[in-house]
């Protein structure tokens, strides 16, 4: 099953790091432009390495790589080791603490026919060129994707908890999650993490465009190399695991905008209720509450105008995509099947590149691109479970892209992974 190894992390320098929280940056699909714009003023933040600027963005962020790395702004750790990496948070609404315990390794790049790394969702091909183009450019890996593991006996926690009691960075950041960052590198214990990955599967949690880019630079590597032994640097991936069995770990909604439509509102209703039962709403601040634990239910904003509809169970079977059943009974399938490509007409693999519709996270942001004309209607949804993560990984399906937000996101700058051929090997490899 899953092959990890520990890294010799990248950092910044000593000096540097004692203002983490300036050079840390969102992962490169979550930062908003105005996000981006502030943090482009500081010349060490790490959004220079993941959204880099420039005619060519790839080449000028390889040229200020190698610039950092030849003043010393960031060096690499003499040895290496398993960063550990806990988040503390809380959720909207609640006074309630969690923390998602983790940790950053090295994993196999599995391709998705070996089914090792599992994938839920699809990818939006212009995200994944983009990461192809910064890898190859740069070889580094700046943020980790997020895989999860299933430990119910949570044999490693123990291990993670004691090494956070020494910190390497400590940071809030924009999401006003606490980050800590803590690295293990005694040998003995690094094996107890290889030993205990070896038999599982890892499911893929976020970030399926890095890892989807990872794939296809091996692939172009690989071709190139007559000599491939599966050893050299670019058969790894950079990654955080963390286990399903925790309770901090947790999954957000992200919901749908759809720009503009064809049909007048009156038609468009009028199509809705042939497979939804409508109800108008005073207040669209409720949308988001009203549909909580309704399956194939969904808080609609249309021009202005709020509803809840909700699925007739007897149209469900109309459903003919060919997907197995733990997919057609997910609330996006619904949403997608009957409004997007049926009323709509955007066709199931049509609605990846579209850009009639957008994917919105901030529920308030959502009733504000309609009221100010950005988009004619917004669909709230309810977040998928954990559970219904693990089925469709295991069944080998895949939801609709954008269809789970693991929160809280990574956040990049703390540690950085290099697959050069002269930064990556380790000499006692053997010893993991």
């Amino acid at each position: 099953m899953a092959e990890i190894i520990p890294l010799r992390g990248w950092r910044y320098n000593q000096e540097l790091s004692k203002n983490i929280q300036d050079l840390t940056s969102p992962l490169f699909d979550v930062v908003s432009v105005k996000q981006r714009e502030a943090l482009y003023q500081n010349p060490f933040n790490s959004i220079h390495l993941s959204v880099p600027q420039g005619i060519d963005p790839a080449q000028e962020a390889a040229e200020r790589l190698q610039n950092w790395k030849t003043e010393g702004i960031l060096r690499q750790d003499y040895l290496p080791g398993i960063y550990v990496y806990y988040q503390y948070f809380r959720l909207p609404g609640s006074d309630q603490e969690y923390c998602r315990k983790g940790f950053m390794c090295h994993m196999r790049a599995y391709d998705w026919s070996e089914k090792v790394l599992l994938r839920h969702e699809n990818t939006l091909p212009a995200s994944v060129n983009d990461r192809i183009a910064l890898l190859a450019a740069t070889q580094m890996q700046v943020s980790p994707t997020h895989g999860l593991y299933t430990d119910p006996d949570f044999m490693l926690e123990k291990y993670m908890d004691e090494a956070i009691q020494a910190p390497l960075h400590e940071s809030e950041d924009y999401q006003g999650v606490r980050d800590v960052v803590a690295v293990i590198q005694d040998a003995r214990i690094i094996k107890e993490f290889v030993n205990t990955l070896k038999d599982k599967p890892v499911l893929l949690a976020d970030g399926h465009h890095r890892y989807e880019g990872s794939l296809q630079y091996r692939k172009s590597q690989m071709a190139g190399n007559q000599n491939h032994t599966g050893q050299e640097p670019y058969n790894y991936h950079f990654i955080y695991l963390t286990n399903t069995e925790a309770c901090a770990v947790r999954i957000l909604p992200t919901h749908r905008l759809v720009t503009q439509i064809s049909l007048s509102s009156e038609e468009f209703l009028k199509n809705l209720a042939i497979y939804f039962t409508l109800t108008e709403l005073s207040d669209p601040y409720d949308l988001n509450e009203i549909i909580v634990g309704k399956p194939w239910a969904f808080g609609m904003y249309l021009y202005g105008k709020p509803y809840k509809i909700r699925l007739k169970p007897e149209v469900h079977a109309q459903i003919n995509w060919q997907l197995p059943d733990v997919v057609k009974a997910l609330d996006l399938t619904v949403l997608h099947y009957f409004v997007f490509e049926k009323i709509l007409g955007i066709a199931q693999e049509a609605q990846r590149y579209s850009e009639q519709i957008q994917y919105i996270r901030n529920f308030a942001e959502c009733l504000a691109r309609v009221d100010h004309g950005e988009a004619a209607v917004a669909f709230i949804t309810n977040a998928v479970t954990m559970e219904q993560v693990k089925t469709v990984c295991y069944s080998g399906a895949l939801m609709p892209q954008k269809s789970t937000f693991f929160y809280p996101k990574v956040i990049s700058g703390f540690v950085f992974s290099s697959i050069k051929q002269n930064e990556f090997y380790l000499e006692n490899s053997a010893c993991f």
